[in-house]
C-alpha cells in the first residue's frame, strides 16, 4: 500500500478559487490513477472479458464505463459539444444495478480491446483536464455550478473503485495477481468476545443542508427522529462469531430466514459466506487478490439476508430482541462514538479511505469510544430500505442515481469499508444495494424492542412522474382522448397491412404507447433517456399495477392505483421491454423495426439533426416513422444551432415541418398531410396544460 494519503473529497464552500481549481484537478487525476491501478491486478487478457458473476458485465465494461460517464454528463450539461467515441459512450453507458433495463446480454456487445479503452480514457483525461484549467470558478460550488458534473464524475469513479474491487474479488483467482499497491492486512488473532454496549436515547438529524462537500441526491433534504435507548454489539460480527451460526446449521434452518432470504438461499444453494473457501478440513478467506488462512477476528462479509438470519438465530439463542440497526440507530452510534469526518492531513482512525490496508482487518484494531469500527473496515447493513428525505429532489444530470432504488428492495448500509473513499467515507453517505448483493459489507447487531419503521417509497410522489403516470394511464380531461393511446392507434392504422413484427416507442416516457402498440405488434421496445420514466413502465410490465399520488391543491393529494388489466393491456405484458437509452446515440442492436413512434421527442433532444439523419438506419424498408411534436424549441434542451425550424433563414420563416422535410426527404416520403392532435396534462385539480402536437407520418423509401 502507498503511504501517501488518497485525496479527500474537496470542501466546496470556501478558499482561494485558483487553489481550489488545483485541488480539484489533483483530485481528478489521482482518482484516475488509482482506478487504473486497480485493473493492474488482472493477470491476462481473458480476465477482462470473463464475467466475474452473471449479474455484472465483464471488467472491460467498468474500465470504460467511468470514462464515458464523464463525457455523457458533460454533453448533457452543455460543457462540451463533441463526443470522443459515440460507440463507446453508448456501449459503456449503463450497468450499475441489475435493473430491468440493464443490458447484460453479451450478444449485444462487441467489446473493444483493452488498449482501445485505455486510449479512450487518456483522451477523456485530456478533455476534462482542459475543462478544469479553463472553466471559470467561483465559490461556493453548488448543484447548479458548471463544476458539479466534473465532481460528479470523480465521485462516480470512486464508487466504481470500490464496486470493481468487489468484482475482482469475485473473479476466478486464476485471472488475478497480487499488486504492491493493493496489499491486504497481515494481522489476525483469536476471535474476540462480543459484548453489548448501552446506547442512550437521543435525537438524530440527517440530510445535507449547506454542507461543504459534494453529495448525491438522496443525501439532501431533511429527516429528524428521536431514537430510544438500545444496546449495540461492541464489535462488528467477526468470522469467528459467525462460525457458530454456520456450525449450528444456520444455513439449513429455514425458520431463521425471511421469505425473500430463503428464496435467495435456495436459489444460490449457499451453505456459508460467499468469500469463505473450504479447503480440506480448514477454512480460508478469499481477499481481493489472494486466499489466506481464515482470520477469525476479521469482520464476516455477507449480504443482508445472511446478516438477518444470524440476528434471528442470535435472538433464539439469547432470548433478546436482536436485529440489525436502522439507519437512525447507526447515526446514533456515530454520534455516541464522538466521530468526525476523515481528516484531510492525517490517516483516518479507521480502516477507511485506503489509509491502511487493501482488505479488512481485526475488529479490535480501531476503537471509537466504547465501540470498535463504528465506521470503516466493512459497510454495515441496516434494516432500512432506502427512501427519500423530506424535500428530496433529483439532480437533472443524473436523475436515475437513486430513484430506481426507491422500491423497498434496496437496503442501506452505512459506515464505509476499507476502500470507501471520497463521498463514500462521509457520515452523510447513503448507499443501498439489493439485499442479496455482496459488497465489502458485514454487520453489527443491536438489541432493541423499538419497531423498525419502513418509510414509504413505493408510491410515486415525484411531481413530474406523477403527472406523466396520470397522463399515460389516468383519466381523460375535457373530452381530449388519451394521447399515447390515440397516437398508437394512428400508427397501427398507418401500417396498412405492412409487417408488424417489431416496433420501437422512442421517448416512451411512462410507456403507455409501448403497451398499446403491443396489441398489434409481436414485440415492442420502449426507450427513454430517463430511467425514472421507464421505471413506471417496468413496474407495470412486471407487476401489472402502478401507484402514484395526484396533486389536489396545496399539500393535499389523491392516491391513485392503475392496473393494466383495467386498461385492457394485461395480455401484452410479455410482449414489451423497456430500456434506458439516448435517442441520439442508440446502441447498434436497436434496429430492424417496422414502426418507430417518436412522440413529443424531437424538441427535447440535444441533437435532433443527428437523430433525424440516422433514424432510417433503424427501420426496415417500407417501415413507418410517426413523429409528433408541439415544436416548443428551448435552448435549455436543444442548442440553438441544433433547432431544425422555428426561426428565420435568409429572411424567410423556416418551420419545423420544413426542417423535417429537408432532413428526412432523402430516405422518407410523407404519406399523409400533417395534422394536429391535442393532449392534456393534469397538474392539479384546477390547473392543466393543453397543448397541440403536430403529427407527421413517414414511409421509409431508401
Amino acid at each position: 500500500m502507498t503511504t501517501a494519503l488518497f485525496n479527500r473529497t474537496p470542501l466546496l464552500t470556501e478558499g482561494n478559487p485558483e487553489l481550489k481549481r488545483r485541488e480539484i484537478r489533483d483530485y481528478f487525476h489521482t482518482t484516475q490513477d488509482r482506478y487504473e491501478q486497480l485493473f493492474e491486478t488482472l493477470k491476462n487478457d481473458e480476465a477482462w472479458y470473463r464475467k466475474p458473476i452473471p449479474l455484472r458485465h465483464p471488467l472491460i465494461f467498468y474500465y470504460g464505463h467511468t470514462a464515458t460517464f464523464f463525457i455523457n454528463k458533460l454533453v448533457l450539461a452543455g460543457l462540451i459539444d463533441q463526443r470522443i467515441n459515440p460507440r463507446f459512450e453508448s456501449m459503456f453507458a449503463i450497468g450499475v444495478d441489475e435493473m430491468s433495463w440493464d443490458d447484460l446480454n453479451e450478444a449485444n456487445y462487441d467489446w473493444p480491446t483493452v488498449s482501445e479503452v485505455r486510449a479512450y480514457r487518456a483522451e477523456m483525461r485530456r478533455m476534462v483536464d482542459g475543462l478544469i484549467e479553463s472553466l471559470p470558478l467561483t465559490l461556493p460550488i453548488g448543484w447548479g455550478s458548471s463544476w458539479w458534473p466534473i465532481l460528479m464524475g470523480i465521485e462516480h469513479e470512486r464508487i466504481h473503485l470500490e464496486t470493481s474491487s468487489v468484482l475482482i474479488r469475485q473473479h476466478d483467482l486464476k485471472y488475478i495477481q497480487p499488486h504492491p499497491a493493493w496489499q491486504p492486512c497481515r494481522k489476525s488473532g483469536e476471535t474476540p468476545k462480543n459484548t453489548l454496549v448501552n446506547i442512550p436515547s437521543g435525537r438524530v438529524k440527517l440530510g445535507k443542508q449547506g454542507d461543504p462537500t459534494y453529495g448525491w441526491d438522496n443525501e439532501y433534504g431533511r429527516h429528524e427522529a428521536d431514537v430510544p435507548a438500545f444496546q449495540a454489539a461492541r464489535h462488528l460480527t467477526s468470522n469467528g462469531e459467525f462460525l457458530a451460526f454456520v456450525e449450528n446449521g444456520g444455513y439449513a434452518d429455514d425458520t431463521l430466514w425471511e421469505e425473500e432470504g430463503r428464496a435467495w438461499k435456495e436459489f444460490a444453494k449457499t451453505q456459508h459466506p460467499t468469500f469463505w473457501v473450504r479447503e480440506g478440513g480448514a477454512w480460508k478467506l478469499r481477499l481481493m487478490t489472494e486466499e489466506v488462512a481464515m482470520p477469525w477476528d476479521w469482520p464476516v462479509e455477507v449480504n443482508y439476508h445472511e446478516a438477518k438470519a444470524f440476528c434471528n438465530w442470535k435472538q433464539r439463542e439469547t432470548g433478546l430482541p436482536t436485529r440489525l440497526p436502522t439507519e437512525d440507530q447507526w447515526v446514533r452510534l456515530y454520534d455516541f462514538a464522538g466521530l468526525r469526518e476523515v481528516p484531510h492531513d492525517q490517516p483516518a482512525n479507521a480502516n477507511l479511505h485506503l489509509d491502511h490496508y487493501a482488505s479488512s482487518c481485526p475488529v479490535t484494531e480501531f476503537r471509537h469510544g466504547e465501540l470498535f469500527d463504528a465506521v470503516g473496515n466493512v459497510w454495515q447493513w441496516t434494516e432500512t430500505p432506502i427512501y427519500p428525505f423530506e424535500s428530496f429532489k433529483v439532480h437533472p444530470l443524473y436523475d436515475d442515481f437513486t430513484t430506481p432504488t426507491f422500491d423497498d428492495r434496496h437496503n442501506l448500509f452505512k459506515g464505509g469499508a476499507w476502500v470507501s473513499c471520497g463521498n463514500e467515507a462521509l457520515k452523510s453517505a447513503r448507499y443501498a444495494f439489493r439485499r442479496h448483493f455482496f459488497q465489502h459489507a458485514g454487520f453489527r447487531y443491536v438489541v432493541s424492542d423499538a419497531p423498525v419503521t419502513v418509510h414509504a417509497s413505493h408510491y410515486e410522489t415525484d411531481k413530474l412522474l406523477s403527472e406523466y403516470a396520470e397522463f399515460h394511464y389516468g383519466d381523460t380531461y375535457f373530452d381530449v382522448p388519451n394521447f399515447p393511446k390515440a397516437l398508437s392507434e394512428l400508427a397501427i392504422n398507418a401500417m396498412h397491412g405492412r409487417p408488424a413484427r417489431k416496433a420501437l416507442d422512442l421517448g416512451c416516457a411512462a410507456g403507455r404507447a409501448t403497451f398499446e402498440l403491443a396489441k398489434h405488434f409481436e414485440h415492442v421496445t420502449g426507450i427513454d433517456f430517463s430511467a425514472r420514466f421507464i421505471g413506471l413502465g417496468v413496474q407495470l410490465a412486471e407487476q401489472g399495477v402502478l401507484h402514484y399520488t395526484l396533486a389536489d391543491e396545496g399539500e393535499l393529494v389523491f392516491y391513485q392505483e392503475r392496473r393494466l388489466a383495467g386498461l385492457g393491456l394485461d395480455d401484452v405484458r410479455g410482449k414489451v421491454e423497456f430500456w434506458q437509452g439516448d435517442a441520439c446515440n442508440l446502441k447498434p442492436h436497436f434496429t430492424g423495426y417496422d414502426l418507430i413512434l417518436a412522440a413529443n421527442l424531437i424538441d427535447r433532444l440535444y441533437s435532433p439533426k443527428k437523430f433525424l439523419a440516422t433514424v432510417h438506419e433503424r427501420l426496415n424498408p417500407g417501415g413507418i416513422l410517426l413523429i409528433a411534436s408541439p415544436y416548443t424549441w428551448l435552448t435549455e434542451h436543444t442548442p440553438r444551432e441544433e433547432w431544425i425550424g422555428g426561426f428565420k433563414q435568409a429572411g424567410e420563416n423556416l418551420t419545423t415541418l420544413d426542417g423535417l422535410k429537408a432532413i428526412l426527404g432523402a430516405h422518407f416520403r410523407l404519406i399523409e398531410d400533417p395534422f394536429e392532435m391535442p393532449f392534456v396534462i393534469r397538474e392539479t385539480r384546477r390547473k392543466f396544460q393543453h397543448t397541440l402536437s403536430e403529427v407527421t407520418i413517414w414511409e421509409k423509401t431508401g
